[in-house]
C-alpha cells in the first residue's frame, strides 16, 4: 500500500490532479447550460394563469389613476389664476386659502392652501417677491361694490368704506372660494364663505362675503349677464340689498302673514335712497369723448401647457 502525503486527502489531490490532466490535454470541464431569458417564475405564472394576471394589472392602473386623479383633485395647490383650467370651473371646486392682500372693494388675491396637505406648520409667503405669481384673482361673485378711483375715473361714494370693511372681513384670514367661472378682467369668479370653525366649509355652514357686503350696505347685487350666486338666488341677494337700503325686513314664514321690522337704513343708504349702482357708473365712464374705452382690455388666459395639453391628462390635471 503507498504512503499517503501528510495534510492532503484523496478527494482534493484527485481534483487537482484531473484539473492538471485536462489543463495538459486542452479538454475543459463542460459549461452550465445558460437560462433562456423567457423562463422563470414570473413567466410560468403568466403562462399558467393570464386572465388573473391581467386583472391585476388593470387594477393596478386603475388605482394609480385614481391615486393621481385625488392627488390633482384634493392635494395639488393651484399657484394663480392661470392654472385655473376649464375643468375646474365646470366642477365649481371649492379651494381653501388665506387672503394675501385686498386691491379693490370687491375683489382680493388668495394663497390657495390645500386642506390635507397646508397646515400651520408651512409658512406662507408674505414678501411681494415671494407670492409672484403665487396667488389667485378673486372676484366677490353676486355683488359689485364702489368703484374706487382708478383708469383715470374718480372714486365713487363709500368706495374707500367698502374696501376697509373688506379688509376687516377676509384679509388676512382663511377662507373657502367656489371658482365658478372667469370675467372679462381675467379675475376668478368665485363664491366666498369665511368659516366659522376650523372645520371645511362643507361640513358646516359659513358667512357669505357677498351677503354680508350687501347686509352691510356697502354693495349693490350684480345681476349683468354671468351673474352667480353660488346656492343662493339672486332673489335672495336683492331681498337683503332691499333690508339694507328700505330698513326694513320682511318674513313669510307663515301662509298669507307678512311680518315686516323698521331698521335703520345702513352703509351708503344711510343718506339716501339714490345712489348710482357700480354698473352704471362703469357706463358712464366705459368711453371718452373720442370713444376710447379707459377700462382695460380683458386679459386672455394661457394656453395650457405640457402635459395638460394633451387629452388623456386633461382628466387628471
Amino acid at each position: 500500500m503507498a504512503p499517503t502525503l501528510p495534510g492532503r486527502d484523496e478527494p482534493s489531490f484527485f481534483a487537482g490532479l484531473s484539473s492538471i490532466l485536462s489543463s495538459s490535454t486542452g479538454t475543459e470541464p463542460p459549461k452550465r447550460a445558460s437560462r433562456h431569458p423567457l423562463t422563470g417564475p414570473v413567466i410560468q405564472a403568466v403562462r399558467d394563469h393570464p386572465y388573473l394576471v391581467l386583472s391585476v394589472a388593470a387594477a393596478s392602473s386603475a388605482l394609480t389613476l385614481v391615486g393621481v386623479r385625488v392627488y390633482a383633485r384634493y392635494l395639488k395647490r393651484v399657484p394663480n389664476s392661470d392654472w385655473v383650467n376649464p375643468r375646474i370651473l365646470a366642477e365649481q371646486r371649492w379651494v381653501r386659502g388665506r387672503v394675501t392682500s385686498v386691491g379693490d372693494a370687491d375683489n382680493f388675491r388668495l394663497f390657495h392652501m390645500p386642506l390635507l396637505t397646508w397646515g400651520r406648520w408651512r409658512k406662507i409667503p408674505d414678501t411681494p417677491q415671494e407670492l409672484k405669481n403665487q396667488t389667485i384673482h378673486i372676484r366677490i361673485a353676486g355683488v359689485d361694490a364702489p368703484e374706487l378711483a382708478h383708469f383715470g375715473r374718480p372714486a365713487q361714494p363709500y368706495g374707500q368704506e367698502a374696501l376697509e370693511w373688506l379688509k376687516s372681513m377676509v384679509d388676512g384670514r382663511v377662507v373657502y372660494c367656489q371658482l365658478v367661472r372667469r370675467d372679462q378682467y381675467g379675475r376668478v369668479v368665485a363664491t366666498v364663505v369665511v368659516p366659522r370653525w376650523f372645520l371645511p366649509v362643507w361640513l358646516r355652514s359659513g358667512k357669505n362675503v357677498g351677503l354680508e357686503m350687501l347686509r352691510a350696505g356697502l354693495a349693490t347685487t350684480y345681476t349683468q349677464s354671468g351673474a352667480e350666486y353660488g346656492k343662493w338666488t339672486v332673489e335672495e341677494f336683492q331681498q337683503v340689498e332691499e333690508e339694507a337700503k328700505y330698513g326694513c325686513f320682511t318674513s313669510t314664514r307663515w301662509i298669507y302673514l307678512t311680518m315686516s321690522y323698521r331698521r335703520e337704513k345702513r352703509g351708503m343708504w344711510a343718506k339716501t335712497s339714490k345712489y348710482e349702482s357700480p354698473a352704471h357708473y362703469k357706463r358712464r365712464y366705459k368711453t371718452g369723448e373720442g370713444g376710447e374705452e379707459l377700462v382695460s382690455k380683458a386679459m386672455e388666459p394661457e394656453p395650457r401647457k405640457g402635459l395638460r395639453s394633451i387629452w388623456p391628462f386633461r382628466w387628471l390635471f
